[in-house]
């Protein structure tokens, strides 16, 4: 296993501190990042692995909904606290904060259920794509570029990125249009539990999903003086995958405006089920001119 994914299931790996008030307690570290703030996917991740830990094995998750409310910090861990809402006949509703220094840095909410049956459609994947294989990945794009960000990019991320248009890390190129395909997966092989896949596929969901609205504007993540911050996340499980396979992120902007802009994003697997559909609020901010 590489470095940068064991990084991940370290992350991951919460820890059952024992203490109980109402709620159940947790702890995690914080990845290193270069610019020491916390990635807001692991904070997402790990909220997940908590409230998961609390529910019957028999219900997985299904939707979560979150709200970024400080930065993190990479050199302190996080406290989970997990409030357990609701346990129904076929649905559980848990309330996950985490903290740091006593502070709320997320708050999410999350529901699981139980297997069913039933009603089933899906929105088509798109045809007539470029196969992973064939697009550079974020090492090849990054490689020779040599500032922090850039080399933490190409080799410590946990997930092989591959932006079926050109990516926007240093300029755009082509059209400005408010949409992009990404196809992902891990750089390894992930144990072969549910649980962690659905919380490695929310993890990898915060990588570039506001990039839909950076690229109908022309803004890369170079572009000087540019501050870009996640406000919420959302989250819908649909199917089944596995993350250490190829996944096709499909993202779109319909609006923005007043410092914020809206993403959609839907997750297919290789072989065309809808598994994953994602929602994100961020603010995209410029300098102003003189």
């Amino acid at each position: 296993m590489t470095e940068p994914l064991a990084s991940l299931l370290t992350a991951l790996d919460l820890t059952d501190t024992g203490a109980r008030t109402s709620e159940d307690i947790f702890t995690g570290p914080s990845q290193w990042m270069p610019l020491g703030r916390v990635f807001g996917g692991q904070v997402l991740a790990q909220s997940i692995i908590a409230a998961t830990r609390t529910v019957d094995d028999d219900r997985s998750i299904h939707s979560m909904h979150g709200y970024f409310l400080r930065p993190g910090d990479v050199n302190f861990p996080i406290t989970f606290s997990v409030d357990r809402i609701h346990d129904g006949r076929s649905f559980s509703t848990r309330r996950t904060q985490a903290y740091q220094n006593g502070l709320p840095i997320l708050s999410m909410i999350a529901s699981y259920q139980t297997e069913d049956e039933g009603i089933e459609h899906q929105d088509a994947m798109p045809e007539g794509l470029p196969e992973p294989e064939s697009l550079p990945s974020t090492a090849t794009s990054l490689e020779d570029v040599r500032h922090p960000v850039a080399q933490y990019w190409a080799s410590q991320r946990p997930f092989d990125m591959r932006h079926v248009t050109s990516p926007v890390y240093l300029s755009v190129e082509g059209d400005q249009v408010a949409h992009q395909a990404v196809w992902f997966r891990t750089i390894g092989d992930m144990p072969d539990d549910p649980a962690l896949h659905r919380a490695a596929l929310a993890y990898a969901s915060d990588y570039t999903i506001m990039e839909s609205i950076m690229r109908r504007h022309g803004i890369a993540w170079a572009t000087p003086g540019l501050k870009a911050a996640s406000l919420d996340h959302a989250m819908w499980w649909h199917r089944p995958a596995r993350v250490d396979e190829w996944l096709l992120y499909v993202q779109e902007s319909p609006t923005a405006g007043g410092g914020r802009g809206l993403s959609l994003g839907r997750i297919f697997s290789r072989d065309g089920r809808l598994v994953a559909s994602v929602a994100q609020e961020a603010t995209i901010r410029l300098p102003h001119a003189d």
